[in-house]
């Protein structure tokens, strides 16, 4: 097509493809030779905007990535030929006006410093001669955006390094020539607003290029002017912002001390704003004085003598933390000054000791004021008006008050225990004044606060945690949103009520109580999950209770799935703890109404509502064994002295169970053979128990071999070679258990044999577990390996086979088969037959993936297979990397004879003992085969 035809077409044909055809096309054209020739046609005055913009932008491609191409003899004529047009689209489009500029921005970069010196200051002389063709006025406003555009061309140029160093310090001496004429055209009175504007623009540009903040200061009192000026404010901001937080200005404490006062004299303007409710004003006002305080805390903080102005702005800005109003939705301001309290306590704690405590005597009473600030903040509205926000506003004012949380704990540590004891104080003062009932919102926030901290700082030793236990009951909780607090602080207390079992009964009816609400289903049952977890040892006395409570709410369907699994799980950890009878006793009742449900199930024709009732049924016997565990493997070793219960006699309580459901998991199977997910629920119950039970599972292991080894036969899934490893890693060791774990081991490898002869890639799940079997069977059992009906030969090719496939878990499995494989060529005869018959087939597909058909970040897992090539095998390497490398275009058309004949000789020279090292030569060969040495892309690898 024509170049008109093309950008007709990608701007106004309906059609996407034909756009996306058009699209390519004019990329290529932008960066053909041609293109210094037509570039300059489409900036005719008859073409309209949008063909001029392609000709402006053809021509900043042109200049900004292929700058070599252009003669040095035509440097001058591109930089007339540009200015002329600039000068030209002064009145002219927009659009076109700043891409031009950008060409030229680009041109002077590559110019600097040599072959144009004092582009900038050039740049300004020719804007100002008289010409009288143009408008004064639009030709200083194409002055500014040329000025403005050039330091944002300068961050995002291409520039090499020792280039962008010597660049950046030529910008930053030509200041001199932009910034006077900045002052004088924001100091004239007949200045028009948008000229102004585009001044501010200009500064905030020029002020990241870490010009000295006393070469600004004229400058920044000038926006700090311009801040009355309704129009000019938000530009005002972005300019004050911007040079504050430059991160080169805390080197200049003298402009610093003299920012504070103009900052301090925003005040008046802020409080108006709050009053007027007008958002935008105070949301900027508030942004300066946080970017004053929070990037130079520690440089102000050092200036002693002038510890009253900044405490005035530490003053201004809790003003701005407590600004009237409730988060999102009636203010987004508060919350952009969280993170400056986190400095300003840092900042306060790196003093040394003496002059620590003078700032810690000043600082602390602001503390406290900030905490009384941040929970009045992250009180709920009236529920009236929280019944209008949107789920949106409901979202935020959620993640704020998380926020908030994140703060008071870090506060903490610069308050410590006596912040437990205000808040104790408060809520304590709150729940007895019998004049002044509270707000259901007040006595929220102060507990929230509470529970902010108990929950990630050791509380065992306030003194204030009993009174709190004994308070919670007297709180009359009248809604949702006090209720789930009320059970999060509980359930942040859960590791205290451990050390104090006496209290529990204290809140435990509360908890129970709670799980009867299906609105504090999560908070509810998290808390149960905790106390349970962490006091398991003084529930017996409660046991029945809580299993009653449960029980009834499991029955009436009140919670979700996941809060009836980790139910479920919480009912494991607390029948842990009880006696063999008293286990059995409960699971019994527990869990006959699920069995009887599930027989009815089973007898059923499948259908998708009764897949997800089995499944339903399934999980929660899972998630039941999971914690269910009598011989306490997961406790810590602290609570070990006292509480450690008599060994148990007799059968484990869990085999007890699943051998009573056995047969009935294997109807339910036979039906759903089909079914991947009901298969997973299948085997996750046997999994967990497997996890937790680990020896005491032993009785189970021949049946459960014999169903795998049937389930298996039938219709292969990955979840039950996932339980097959399980059992081999347990279980294959102990002679007893080695005959059916052999014969499982055996089916599964040749069940998984025939599916790879008719075709895997369907399969890469199954695949990927097989390979990890096969890996736990040489980790645990080599002896697998000698079975003479075990196929070798076969096995290996496998591994091969699953080296090339596109799935990254998949290849990352089959690399730790070999890793395992090849260090047995010495102790299994015929794992060294194999090898050594087919390792050159298996150096050939590593080598393949690292030549650029495996994923990069698999890398380190092909070189562990280098490695111990190299390791077990070292003198058929040597024979099999010649060969390979012989071939033409093998492993990439990339890379070079010599460039392969390198990578060869590193691999087999001393350094192959060194994995690290073998590692970095196989990330340096992959670069070149995929040709991306040296370039941007390799940086983060």
């Amino acid at each position: 097509p024509s170049l008109f035809q093309a950008l007709h077409q990608l701007y106004y044909d309906p059609n996407i493809e034909n756009k996306n055809l058009a699209q390519k096309w004019l990329m290529q054209a932008q960066v053909s030779p041609q293109a210094w020739h037509f570039s300059w046609l489409l900036l005719n005055m008859d073409k309209v905007p949008e063909i001029q913009y392609f000709g402006a932008s053809a021509l900043h491609i042109k200049i900004s990535r292929y700058w070599n191409d252009i003669p040095a003899d035509q440097y001058e004529t591109l930089k007339s030929q540009l200015f002329t047009h600039i000068t030209r689209f002064a009145s002219g489009s927009k659009i076109v006006l700043t891409r031009l500029c950008v060409a030229l921005a680009s041109l002077a970069l590559s110019m600097m410093p040599e072959a144009w010196p004092c582009a900038v200051a050039d740049m300004v002389r020719m804007f100002q001669a008289e010409d009288s063709n143009v408008d004064g006025r639009a030709r200083c406003l194409a002055l500014l955006e040329l000025l403005t555009v050039l330091p944002e061309e300068f961050q995002t140029s291409r520039l090499p390094q020792y280039r962008k160093g010597q660049v950046r310090s030529v910008l930053a001496q030509e200041c001199g020539s932009v910034f006077p004429l900045l002052e004088q055209l924001l100091q004239q009175q007949d200045s028009p607003g948008f000229i102004k504007q585009k001044v501010l623009k200009c500064f905030s540009s020029w002020v990241q290029l870490e010009i000295p903040l006393m070469d600004c200061e004229n400058l920044i009192q000038a926006a700090f002017t311009s801040l009355r000026d309704p129009e000019l404010f938000d530009t005002a901001v972005e300019a004050v912002v911007n040079a504050i937080s430059q991160p080169d200005a805390q080197r200049y404490v003298n402009t610093l001390l003299k920012l504070i006062p103009p900052v301090l004299g925003l005040q008046e303007q802020l409080r108006q704003a709050v009053q007027s409710g007008d958002m935008e004003t105070s949301h900027g006002i508030c942004r300066i004085a946080v970017a004053l305080g929070e990037n130079h805390s520690r440089a102000l903080l050092d200036q002693v003598e002038h510890w009253q102005s900044f405490l005035a702005l530490v003053n201004m800005i809790m003003f701005c933390t407590g600004i009237p109003g409730h988060y999102p939705v009636n203010e987004t301001t508060s919350s952009l000054t969280l993170t400056f309290w986190y400095t300003l306590q840092d900042d306060i704690l790196s003093f040394e000791p003496d002059k620590q405590a003078v700032y810690q005597q000043v600082y602390r009473p602001v503390y406290f004021q900030l905490v009384d600030v941040l929970l009045h903040k992250a009180q709920f509205p009236s529920d009236e008006e929280y019944g209008f926000w949107s789920s949106d506003e409901k979202e935020q004012f959620r993640i704020y008050r998380v926020d908030i949380s994140d703060t008071l704990m870090y506060v903490y540590e610069m308050l410590g225990a006596e912040l437990l004891s205000s808040l104790y104080d408060k809520l304590g003062r709150l729940l007895t004044n019998t004049e002044q009932p509270s707000t259901w919102q007040h006595t929220e926030a102060l507990l929230y606060g509470f529970q902010s901290i108990a929950e990630t700082i050791d509380v065992n030793y306030s003194d204030v945690v009993p009174g709190l236990i004994g308070l919670i009951p007297r709180i009359s909780i009248s809604n949702v949103q006090l209720a789930d607090t009320v059970m999060f602080t509980i359930g942040a207390l859960s590791e205290w009520l451990a050390d104090h079992p006496v209290m529990i009964n204290n809140v435990l009816p509360l908890v129970l109580q709670a799980l009867g609400n299906p609105e504090l289903s999560i908070s509810s049952v998290s808390t149960l999950k905790k106390i349970c977890r962490e006091c398991k040892y003084d529930l017996p006395p409660y046991a029945a209770n809580i299993v009653a409570v449960s029980q009834e709410v499991l029955m009436k369907q009140i919670h979700k799935t996941s809060q009836c699994m980790w139910l479920m799980q919480a009912l494991g950890f607390l029948l842990s703890a009880l006696q063999v009878e008293e286990i059995l006793k409960n699971l019994h009742s527990l869990i006959t109404p699920y069995i009887q449900q599930l027989e009815k199930l089973a007898d059923e024709t499948p259908n998708p509502s009764n897949k997800l009732a089995i499944i339903h049924i399934l999980g929660l016997l899972s998630n039941l064994f999971t914690t269910l565990d009598i011989s306490h493997h997961d406790d810590d070793h602290e609570s070990t002295e006292v509480k450690k219960l008599p060994v148990q006699q007799g059968p484990n309580p869990v085999v007890v169970v699943l051998q009573q459901v056995f047969q009935l998991i294997q109807k339910v199977l036979s039906k759903w053979m089909n079914d991947a997910q009901v298969v997973e629920s299948v085997c996750a119950i046997f999994e967990k128990s497997v996890k937790t039970l680990l020896d005491d599972f032993a009785p189970m292991v021949p049946q459960l071999c014999e169903m795998l080894g049937q389930m298996y036969s039938t219709i292969p899934q990955a979840s039950a070679i996932d339980l097959t490893r399980q059992l081999v890693h347990i279980f294959a060791h102990e002679p007893a258990h080695f005959p059916p774990i052999k014969a499982l081991f055996l089916l599964v490898t040749s069940v998984t044999l025939t599916l790879f002869q008719q075709g895997p890639r369907d399969h890469p799940d199954i695949v990927d577990s097989f390979m990890q079997l096969l890996a736990q069977a040489l980790k645990r059992k080599p002896d697998l390996f000698l079975c003479s009906n075990l196929d070798v030969k076969a096995v290996f090719q496998c591994g091969v086979l699953s080296l090339k496939f596109p799935e990254a878990p998949t290849v990352k499995a089959s690399c730790g088969f070999f890793t395992e494989l090849l260090p047995r060529c010495g102790e299994i005869a015929r794992v060294g037959q194999v090898v050594h018959e087919n390792g050159k087939v298996l150096l050939q597909a590593v080598l393949e993936g690292v030549g650029g058909q495996a994923s990069r970040s698999l890398m380190d897992h092909f070189a562990e297979i280098l490695f111990a090539l190299n390791k077990h095998c070292f003198s058929y390497l040597s024979v099999w990397i010649k060969e390979a490398m012989q071939e033409d275009g093998f492993p990439s058309a990339r890379v070079s004879p010599e460039q392969k004949e390198t990578f060869s000789q590193q691999i087999l020279s001393r350094e192959r003992v060194n994995k690290r090292r073998v590692k970095e030569m196989v990330k340096e060969f992959t670069l070149l085969c995929r040709g991306l040495h040296g370039t941007e892309y390799t940086a983060d690898y």
